[in-house]
């Protein structure tokens, strides 16, 4: 007995369980169905199949048989061949067009791509976009790492938009610099650091990520 036919065999158990407690007063129709994850329709469906049929009303009768869209492997083995043969190289849309327009295949893109791939004649493309940043834990000591961020602050009522230029410690949240100046650069990235080493000593190794963004990150192990 495979697993589909015992999974089918539990689904009939608690199928007459449930009509038990339904024949009862204990469930509602719709209650009934909902324990079994069907509709109030569908639960009067398969009643009516039990009472007439017994268990037996109840059996998929789908179970052991081959699905009629189900493409034969000849088939399979004639796509496969077909690219090997004439299309290798040819991109995945290139080829299901081909198939459809010269050869009258009407099967889908994911399905050509998918066969086209479990066989290793197409690679498999890597997903596009930035990878989902997991979220990191703090440093444990205070001074290991510093963050320096610029901003615009035009929310300073009479007075031109500036860039605020702060310094932060990773583990504690502790800001140690903050600075207004009319365009972040060099001279205000060095400038916060400044203040931080005269407060806190010199970093042993620092480090800062390049880039065009206006954010930093400094490794910053302080020494006294």
């Amino acid at each position: 007995m495979n697993r589909t036919t015992l999974l089918q065999d539990r689904r009939m158990e608690k199928f007459e369980e449930i009509l038990k407690r339904w024949h009862h007063g204990e469930l509602s129709g719709a209650e009934a169905g909902e324990f079994l994850g069907y509709s109030e329709r569908q639960f009067r469906r398969y009643r009516r199949r039990y009472e007439e049929d017994g268990l037996d009303g109840l059996i998929d009768r789908r179970l052991g048989k081959a699905s009629t869209r189900r493409i034969a492997v000849d088939e399979v083995m004639w796509m496969l061949d077909q690219y090997e043969s004439h299309n290798a190289g040819w991109n995945v849309a290139h080829f299901h067009e081909h198939l459809q327009l010269s050869h009258g295949r009407p099967w889908s893109y994911s399905w050509v791509k998918t066969k086209l791939q479990a066989a290793d004649l197409v690679p498999r493309l890597r997903r596009r976009g930035t990878p989902h940043r997991l979220k990191r834990e703090r440093k444990p000591c205070e001074g290991m790492m510093l963050h320096q961020d610029g901003s615009r602050a035009a929310w300073l009522a009479g007075r031109p938009a500036l860039d605020l230029v702060v310094t932060m410690d990773d583990a504690t949240s502790t800001l140690y610099s903050a600075l207004l100046v009319e365009e972040q650069g060099t001279a205000s990235t060095f400038r916060g650091l400044l203040e931080v080493f005269d407060a806190k000593g010199l970093p042993l190794s620092p480090a800062t990520n390049p880039g065009k963004s206006s954010s930093a990150t400094f490794v910053c192990p302080m020494i006294s």
